[in-house]
């Protein structure tokens, strides 16, 4: 049966929206979540970058808008964006690192939001995922982009694992997904729906 629960569609279609509305119904029923998502940094209504925002509000860049990357580091480029790995693994690797199970029976939930070019740039952060999906008592709620393009090693790996349900958000669908998000997550009790 699948545990872990990825929501996957195009860019603005509101699957970080529905992560977050599904955090907030767990943390409201007392299930353990932790996790980051990605939020877009606006300037004079202009994006101009994407920051990586922990669920307890810690908040670090994760890409800007730039020509040329800080001295001394290797580059890491989507497009017209510099990813800041450094900034990057020190918000998101320890919310992962500390996902695993808090003793007792209870099921945790971990949000990984997103899986992606920008953040596939860190090794780190790829071994973390995937110890992470290993990790029993854990349950991942996560973002994947629709695949084109070369294909992406972790994304490919994680949609064809036999414990992973992903689910397409559309303009259509956005609205009445929540359900069925909830449908996999645990309760209060520690069991999965």
């Amino acid at each position: 049966m699948a545990r872990h629960v990825f929501l996957t569609g195009p860019p603005g279609v509101g699957k970080t929206t529905l992560i977050q509305k599904a955090c907030e119904l767990l943390q409201s029923s007392g299930v353990p979540v932790d996790g980051f998502y990605t939020e877009e940094v606006r300037q004079g209504g202009r994006r101009i970058g994407f920051d990586v925002v922990t669920l307890s509000g810690a908040r670090g860049p994760l890409s800007r808008v730039g020509s040329e990357s800080p001295p001394g580091k290797r580059e890491c480029r989507v497009g017209q964006y510099i990813v800041d790995l450094t900034s990057f693994e020190q918000w998101a690797l320890p919310v992962l690192w500390n996902a695993g199970p808090g003793g007792g029976p209870r099921q945790r939930v971990c949000v990984i939001d997103e899986i992606g070019k920008m953040e596939l740039f860190s090794q780190p952060f790829t071994q973390a995922v995937r110890q992470t999906l290993s990790m029993p008592g854990t349950i991942v709620l996560g973002t994947i982009p629709v695949p084109k393009g070369k294909p992406l090693a972790l994304v490919e790996e994680i949609r064809n694992r036999h414990d992973v349900t992903v689910l397409s958000v559309t303009k259509e669908n956005r609205n009445c997904l929540l359900p069925e998000i909830m449908k996999h997550m645990p309760s209060a009790g520690g069991e999965s729906h």
